[in-house]
This record gives C-alpha cells, sequence and structure tokens, in this order.
C-alpha cells in the first residue's frame, strides 16, 4: 500500500475487480445482459411534457391564489396589482397548457408506435387483458413483469384520466376567462359549457375540485416513473433524449406484436 509522504496510508483505488471494487464500503457489481438504445419520444413529444409540466406547476399556484388571495383582505386583493399578475401568469399558463395539447392531439396520428393513440390509451385487447395484471404487479401483489418498452396499460389508463380531466379543466377555464368580456368571441364560444354544468358557480367548483385531481396525480406520477426506474434501464431519462436501454432479445408485448404476455 502506498504512502504519502506524512505517512498516512493511501485506500487502493476503486476499480471493478479484486478487493478494491467496492464503493463506499458496499460491492460494485458488473454489467450482466446485452442491451440496445430504442428511440421513443421524439422531440415535440418531450418539450410538450416539460411545457405542459411547467404550466400544470404555475396553474396550480396562481389558481389557489386567485380563488384564496392570502396575505390579503379580499377587497384589496381583487384590485392590487399583484392579483393581477397572478391572473395574467394564470391565462398564460392555461393557453400553453392548451398549446402543448393540440401537439400532442397531432401526434396521436403522426407519432411513432409508442407515441400514436392505441399506444396512449387502453383500447387494445392485449393491453385491456393485462391491465388488472399490471394494477397487482405495482401493488406488490403480483411479483410477474409484464414488460412493455412505451406506456404500460396502467399508465395508459392513468394518462387517459389527465387528458380528460385536463379538456374539462380547459374549458371550464376558458368559460370563466370569458367572463370578462360576455360580449367578446370567448364567451360566445363558450358560454356552453356554463349551461352545461349548471351554471358559473358548478363550473367554479368544478375547475377547483380537478386541481385537487393534479395535486393527487403528480405526485403519484413521479412515484410511478421513479419506481419503474428501478427495474428498468433508463426510463426517467427517456423523456429528456427521447430513448431507453432495454434487454436486446427480449419480446416486449408493445415491440413483439406477436407478444400478450411475459
Amino acid at each position: 500500500m502506498t504512502q504519502l509522504a506524512s505517512g498516512i496510508p493511501l485506500e487502493p483505488p476503486v476499480t471493478p475487480d479484486g478487493p478494491a471494487g467496492r464503493i463506499l464500503q458496499h460491492p460494485v457489481g458488473k454489467p450482466q445482459g446485452h442491451y440496445e438504445w430504442v428511440y421513443l419520444w421524439q422531440l415535440p413529444i418531450r418539450a410538450m411534457h416539460w411545457v405542459a409540466a411547467a404550466s400544470m406547476v404555475v396553474l396550480i399556484i396562481t389558481g389557489f391564489y386567485i380563488g384564496r388571495p392570502y396575505f390579503m383582505t379580499q377587497t384589496l386583493a381583487t384590485g392590487s396589482f399583484s392579483f393581477q399578475w397572478m391572473r395574467l401568469f394564470h391565462f398564460v399558463a392555461g393557453f400553453l397548457l392548451i398549446a402543448t395539447a393540440l401537439v400532442r392531439l397531432y401526434w396521436l396520428v403522426a407519432g411513432n408506435k409508442f407515441e400514436r393513440f392505441t399506444a396512449l390509451f387502453p383500447v387494445r385487447p392485449r393491453d385491456l387483458k393485462n391491465l388488472w395484471r399490471m394494477i397487482l404487479h405495482y401493488s406488490f401483489i403480483d411479483r410477474r413483469e409484464i414488460r412493455y418498452i412505451g406506456h404500460n396499460p396502467l399508465q395508459q389508463l392513468n394518462y387517459t384520466s389527465v387528458y380528460v380531466a385536463a379538456v374539462i379543466m380547459a374549458l371550464t377555464g376558458l368559460a370563466l376567462y370569458g367572463t370578462a368580456n360576455p360580449s367578446g368571441l370567448v364567451w360566445q364560444s363558450f358560454a356552453w359549457v356554463a349551461d352545461l354544468f349548471g351554471g358559473l358557480p358548478r363550473v367554479r367548483l368544478v375547475h377547483h375540485v380537478l386541481t385537487w385531481y393534479f395535486l393527487v396525480f403528480i405526485p403519484g406520477h413521479i412515484y410511478f416513473v421513479l419506481r419503474s426506474d428501478l427495474y428498468e434501464v433508463g426510463n426517467l431519462s427517456s423523456i429528456i433524449n427521447g430513448g431507453k436501454f432495454v434487454e436486446a432479445g427480449h419480446d416486449y408485448i408493445d415491440h413483439n406484436p406477436s407478444a400478450t404476455t411475459t
């Protein structure tokens, strides 16, 4: 063992093999198996994801402020300059979210096989068949793996509910936005939303309640992504670089038409 000039011994360098193959006193395992990189999400989808995520955060914060401005009386809040800034941020974020929805709608048709309609919504018999098994697997009841490269059936169902909720949020938000100018184009186009829900108070109630849905969805989404990343290679980074590593030669259900379960 080598020593410094002061006589303090140096630890052996960390290497994958031999007695030095340890990091923080834990053995370092060697990579096993063969992997291939699969391109999943094209740039518009990845950009849409992060713009939508940022928009949701801004919408939630500003929405709660608009609903009940903090540290102010209601009279001061509605006429304050900070309140108007909150409204502006809320409206800009809302329209950005609608823009991302239009991009996603187009890519349901123009995207690759992992981005198209059938890969996002659980409409195929094989996905409906595997849906319950995925619920049991994520609940740690069924240890058998059902491998998808893209969205598995449980993720498909989860994202379907998100898109439905987002559509309702957009419609109710546009109806509320249009009340500022009852003779304007926005109100004339979306006044039917108030009639559908039975009046503007119910429109506001639905808009507010769905905010809590997204507050539940966001931490749940983060948990499932992190959990999935523990069992797969690069699942989390795929929404940044567009792809991930998968085991070469494995029959993934959404990558092999003949596969139904694993």
